[in-house]
Parts: C-alpha cells; structure tokens; sequence
C-alpha cells in the first residue's frame, strides 16, 4: 500500500524531471511510470513548476487564476494537440515567490500558461489537474551560479506545502537523436549521466561545475534543458544540514540516443 505524503506532515520533495519527448505525455514507460508513482504518494497544496521551454529576459512567474495549455512544438500526432492540462494557478503563490527571492526581482506574468515541459510530466503525477500550477521561467541573462542561488532562495515554499518541480533533461541533443532506436544510448551521454548523478547525490552545490565536463559541449549543446537542474542543486545546497533532506535518483537511462531521462528527487522531511 502506498503512503500518501501531504502538505499537512511533510517538508515537501522537490523533483527534477527529465521530460524527454513530448509523446511521453501519451506513453506508459518505466520513465512515466516512476513519475506517476512519485504523485501518488505526494500530494502537495501547489506546484511551482520550471521549465527548460519557458525562457524570458529576466525572471518571471505566472500569475493567472486559469493558465492555458500552451502546444510549444510541432510535427507530432493531432492527438498530442488535443491534450490539455485545466489545473487552476495561484496568483498568491506568484506573489509569495516574488516575496522570497528579493532582491531579485520577478515579474509577473499573465500570458505564458503551462508549456509541456510541465503539462507533459503532471499529465502524469497528477493527472486529475487538481493542484494548482505556477510556473516560473529561465532568466537567460542569469549567470549559473544565480540560478542555483534562485533555487536556495525557493526553499521555504516547501515547508509551506509548495512541490518544486523542475522539467529539463540532463542530456539534450536533439541533432543526435536516433529515433528509431527509443532505447538507445551514446557513450558520452552515459558519461555526461552519471557525472551529474555523482554531483546531484554526493555535492550539489558543485552541479554548476558540471559545464566545465568534456562532454558537456555535446550533452548540452543549448543550457535550456540543464539549467532546470540547477535549481535543485540549489534547493538541495540549502537544505544540506538536513540528514533526512538527501537527493536520490528517482529514475536513470536515456532514449533515443542523446535524451537522459534521468530524475531526481530532493526528499522532503518530516515535521
């Protein structure tokens, strides 16, 4: 029987999510498996989700009472089209992140929406749309070590309930991708994996480091999917005194070559 952790008891988890495709939304694999099995024993007052498709000239939340489902891709099924994800936002929650990372300063933003880096991985954690959704996008003019900063400053939200959820992939190439092959995987994206394994697990406060690895030219040849990665890191830095508050993996492999599906998960402690 699985035990449900809630807001009420619990130091929320925070997870990094490696997306992938996004037919994933549609698929049943031991990758959406491990996601779904980690929703159903987490149910959290809110989401704060960050994802590797929503970058802006400075940091912005989404602030919106209904945020859309934004289809951000193109060439796959109709089917993948007809998909949405009606989970209601939480403007208190935008403000209370805009409240927390002072001084640094966060717009908010009534446009964006949920892109699939979020609705493609909650489809599955929570696929009754019943928590609401925040979502918070890459500042492309912020340095590495600022976006693990940003993701210490998030911190206290999980002590009010918030699930941190950040979509990206530790391994994004898509010039390189084998479609065929969904199971396939290079040598240098195994490589480039398991270094950020190391890192995430054994010291993440040093995860902004793993760019100066000599693969991560090709696992990441745009930082867009890594840097979601960072705000864990950061999250997990802060909480490093806490001996219960450890990062594992929540699932490992890649698909398609040049995809890490690989996830983490920042336990959450209990009060």
């Amino acid at each position: 029987m699985i035990q449900m952790q809630t807001s009420a008891d619990l130091n929320m988890p925070a997870v990094f999510i490696g997306h992938g495709s996004p037919m994933n939304t549609l698929e049943r694999n031991r990758f959406t498996d491990a996601w779904r099995a980690f929703g159903q024993r987490t149910k959290p007052r809110a989401i704060l989700a960050i994802s590797a498709h929503w970058e802006t000239n400075g940091a912005a939340v989404t602030a919106m009472a209904r945020p859309r489902t934004i289809h951000d891709f193109g060439g796959f099924p109709a089917e993948l089209f007809a998909v949405t994800y009606p989970s209601p936002g939480l403007p208190d929650l935008a403000d209370r992140v805009a409240e927390i990372v002072q001084p640094t300063k966060i717009d908010r933003d009534l446009n964006w929406g949920l892109d699939h880096g979020t609705w493609s991985v909650l489809a599955h954690m929570y696929p009754d749309a019943d928590v609401p959704v925040v979502q918070l996008s890459l500042n492309t003019r912020a340095s590495l070590d600022e976006h693990l900063e940003l993701g210490a400053a998030l911190a206290p939200l999980r002590e009010e309930g918030v699930l941190i959820v950040a979509s990206g992939n530790v391994v994004h190439n898509l010039r390189l991708l084998q479609w065929n092959q969904p199971d396939a995987s290079f040598d240098w994206a195994e490589e480039f994996d398991e270094a950020a394994i190391d890192v995430m697990v054994n010291r993440p406060a040093d995860a902004p480091g793993l760019t100066a690895h000599h693969r991560y030219s090709i696992a990441a040849p745009s930082a867009e999917h890594f840097l979601p990665l960072l705000y864990i890191a950061g999250l997990a830095s802060e909480s490093a005194s806490a001996s219960d508050s450890t990062v594992s993996t929540l699932v490992t492999g890649q698909s398609m070559g040049s995809l890490s599906m690989t996830s983490f998960v920042l336990n959450g402690t209990t009060r």
